[in-house]
């Protein structure tokens, strides 16, 4: 497994929390997704053999999520 934190600066609010949780675990490869509340940072555990940490930032960006550099 593989670890990967974004900053997702829309990740402020239950609703936008939820919704970004519930994006991440339904990818494949994804293990496990937690979302800090307080400044929407996102720790993600992935399997690196089944999707790339690009992937993962893409999909994150085409659902209208916001990541900080």
């Amino acid at each position: 497994m593989t670890d990967l934190t974004l900053q997702v600066k829309d990740a402020v609010n239950p609703e936008a929390i939820q919704r970004l949780e519930s994006i991440l675990v339904q990818m494949d490869g994804v293990e496990r997704a937690l979302v800090d509340t307080d400044d929407g940072e996102v720790k993600i555990e992935y399997d690196e053999k089944q999707i790339s940490a690009e992937n993962i930032k893409k999909r994150v960006q085409e659902h209208g999520l916001h990541i900080e550099a």
